[in-house]
């Protein structure tokens, strides 16, 4: 069980939740096990970056590579395909693990979802599938995902911002789709900004596994603000 935080089994999935009775702002992410480790020094460092009283739920993801990816898609690296289980897991978000919260008396009405890799992508493509987020804290995301440029260029998000980020080392990557990376985190943040959404691209110095935890407190900060 991590510090401060109160762990439950909603609807069968694991979230860990720190809510605040006067939190104005409630934030969502999607974690996996190395996420869960650093959620008390994300949490911390946000504290340091905000004044903004806020609740935090996250929940863990089993399936990273289908629970977070819109559709279906071959292997970049490694062996295991990408599914399309993103819909679900918007799902599981907007009919089940909200209306839990809203009944222990958390307002859920200034939602901001953020994730980190995989997570960022399936943030920022559901900040284009519902009104549901206010802010979209898309940290590293994999928007070198096939297609997804594509995609986004014939959309435009619902969420009034979105926050971008990636380590100024990502786009070095030795796979060649992977390192496409830079160029199509410029493109969407040049797309959102002709589209008069606010937005911000943040670069951090490193490659994608470094300060996860510092980059991902940053991004839901500067939405608060």
């Amino acid at each position: 069980m991590i510090m401060n935080f109160d762990t439950t089994n909603i609807s069968g999935r694991e979230c860990y939740q720190l809510l605040q009775p006067s939190a104005k702002h409630l934030l969502i992410q999607p974690v996996d096990e190395h996420d869960l480790r650093l959620l008390e020094q994300e949490v911390d460092i946000i504290w340091t970056l905000s004044s903004e009283p806020f609740s935090l739920v996250a929940f863990k993801i089993e399936d990273w590579n289908r629970e977070l990816t819109p559709w279906v898609a071959q292997p970049v690296f490694g062996t295991v395909p990408f599914g399309d289980g993103a819909e679900s897991t918007l799902a599981y978000i907007a009919e089940q693990l909200l209306p839990v919260i809203q009944q222990k008396g958390t307002d859920t009405s200034h939602c901001l979802l953020g994730g980190y890799s995989l997570a960022g992508l399936f943030a920022l493509w559901a900040g284009y599938q519902t009104d549901r987020f206010e802010g979209i804290a898309a940290v590293s995301p994999s928007v070198w995902y096939p297609s997804w440029i594509a995609y986004a260029t014939e959309r435009r998000p619902f969420a009034k911002a979105v926050y971008l980020s990636l380590g100024d080392r990502e786009e070095k990557a030795k796979n060649p789709i992977m390192a496409q990376v830079g160029n199509a985190i410029r493109y969407q943040e040049e797309l959102l900004q002709r589209q008069g959404v606010n937005t911000i691209l943040e670069w951090n110095a490193g490659n994608h596994f470094v300060d996860s935890e510092k980059r991902m407190a940053k991004g839901f900060a500067w939405l608060m603000k």
